[in-house]
């Protein structure tokens, strides 16, 4: 072949390739604004989907570095309506009676506080809450399952809402993990709290199954709290 000719086809691929590379960017914009769109509507799905729930939740509570031995412990059985929030019934608790009050009972205090209908809605992981953009790399596999990576942006701040990274399923777009700060710290005395939490399918559904939450505080120094979460009993909307 003369060298003229190859030329012409090399320069033809790199001109195919260009226009490739920027329509694969403009896509990629597209597919950002879709992705957050469906990520919305899979939230608002189990909203409205689930009339409630049951969930054993295991807390631990580890302090000055050692991840073995937990100063306490508890575990709580969560019941979630959709129409009253989450209520608890402690099933057994260890340890430190003072950790348990401070760290656990705070915890739980919270999180009925966060769940009452009314102000749920603030700590939701969708585009009302949050600025999501793909990443560059936007594809990672996460316990098996492939997802789109996502940065995470809080449009307020606040303690439970964090700054980080989201993975979402890329079929349906229900969330798998989470990871990141919190955009505030809880009190004066802490800095911002790192955070951690996976998710897996249950009824159709996105349902946490571990999470992980490190902070610093002046009175207790570094302390790790840990959730495991198993034997969700689901109560479904009928038609959903």
């Amino acid at each position: 072949m003369h060298s003229f000719s190859r030329l012409r086809i090399v320069a033809a691929a790199v001109s195919i390739a260009t226009m490739q590379g920027a329509v694969a960017a403009s896509g990629q914009q597209l597919s950002s604004a879709e992705v957050v769109r469906q990520i919305d509507a899979a939230v608002k799905a189990r909203v409205d989907g689930i009339a409630g729930y049951t969930v054993n939740e295991h807390y631990a509570v580890f302090r000055n570095k050692d991840q073995s031995h937990p100063v306490a412990e508890m575990t709580v059985k969560t019941d979630y309506r959709q129409d009253t929030g989450k209520s608890y019934t402690i099933l057994s608790q260890t340890g430190s009676d003072l950790i348990r009050s401070v760290v656990l009972n705070a915890i739980l205090d919270n999180e009925k506080q966060l769940n009452l209908p009314g102000t749920r809605e603030g700590s939701w992981i969708t585009s009302a809450n949050y600025d999501m953009k793909l990443k560059t790399n936007a594809t990672e596999q996460v316990g098996g399952r492939d997802c789109l990576v996502l940065s995470l942006s809080p449009r307020r701040k606040a303690p439970f809402l964090i700054e980080g990274t989201l993975w979402v399923d890329a079929k349906n777009y229900s969330i798998v993990q989470l990871q990141g700060s919190s955009s505030k710290s809880p009190s004066v005395f802490t800095g911002p709290t790192k955070m951690m939490r996976q998710y897996r399918d249950v009824n159709g559904f996105s349902e946490a199954t571990h999470a992980r939450a490190v902070s610093n505080s002046f009175l207790f120094g570094e302390t790790v709290v840990t959730i495991d979460y198993a034997d969700y009993q689901m109560r479904l909307v009928p038609g959903k």
